[in-house]
């Protein structure tokens, strides 16, 4: 009977690179098809040739399907905060997000950013739908994406802010759900606690609105009155969208507003809005 060689294969398609050693009996590359494994990259399946004993039997590692989003790659095992590729259990592509994996348990999905006013958010209605920024700095990751991911099932959302002086403040809503295109991406969100207080539900119910398109409940516009992209009520109580002032300011609201912790004119160092299932 012929001998063959127990065969175990690290597939790192992505980059195009291969290690023909056997993993199992490797603790490094072992270590390494974990780490990839619990981030959701590469999933283990294990291949016997009934032609051979069972002493022939290999590990491949294969690219399965992404996690669904932040939640469940953090289920899956991942830890470190980053990068992650995601697919939505719907017919779309998959795309990439920030995971928080730290914050209040991990497993949150960023959706947006703002940190040093590199990034101009004050953009018309195409860049939202389709997202814009650096997923390491600042970003959005878009409404397309947003009402994806929130349409999978029940999502709460985390809002983090912090101000010129370094203090730091949170609001958690248990509720949260961005619908698609054909209600100009309305939100859902409700049941707030934190230390933030409450500037969100002010905007429940409202559709999504920017420079181009408004879709608010004011007679004027108000993405274009007070230089943002939000969900628009008439007009606001949060405008995370908005110019990027640097604290306190003599412009009535048109920086990084939460009203209800430092009001209409100061404008936040750092805001951070981010959902888990």
């Amino acid at each position: 009977m012929t001998s063959f060689k127990h065969i175990a294969i690290l597939a790192l398609i992505a980059i195009g690179a291969f290690a023909n050693d056997a993993v199992n009996d490797d603790p490094i590359l072992e270590r390494e098809a974990k780490g990839l494994k619990a981030q959701g990259l590469y999933q283990q399946q294990v291949i016997i040739n009934p032609q051979d004993d069972p002493a022939c039997s290999g590990t491949v590692f294969t690219p399965p399907t992404s996690p669904k989003d932040c939640s469940e790659a953090f289920t899956n095992g991942a830890t470190a905060s980053g990068v992650y590729t995601v697919q939505p259990e719907d017919d779309g592509s998959p795309f990439e997000v920030y995971c928080d994996m730290e914050t209040d348990g991990g497993g949150w999905t960023v959706f947006q950013r703002r940190q040093d006013g590199s990034v101009d958010f004050y953009l018309g209605w195409e860049s939202y739908r389709q997202g814009f920024g650096n997923l390491d700095g600042e970003f959005w990751l878009g409404n397309d994406n947003l009402h994806r991911l929130t349409a999978q099932g029940d999502y709460r959302l985390r809002v983090d802010l912090e101000d010129f002086e370094n203090n730091t403040r949170y609001a958690v809503y248990n509720s949260f759900r961005v619908a698609n295109a054909s209600t100009n991406y309305q939100l859902t969100v409700g049941n707030y606690s934190g230390t933030a207080g409450d500037s969100l539900l002010y905007h429940n119910n409202q559709a999504f609105s920017t420079r181009d398109r408004d879709n608010d409940s004011s007679s004027g516009n108000c993405a274009t009155g007070y230089a943002g992209s939000w969900w628009y009520n008439a007009c606001f109580r949060s405008n995370l969208n908005a110019n990027y002032l640097r604290g306190q300011t003599s412009v009535y609201g048109k920086g990084v507003v939460w009203r209800s912790w430092r009001g209409y004119y100061y404008s936040l160092k750092h805001s951070e809005m981010k959902i888990k299932a």
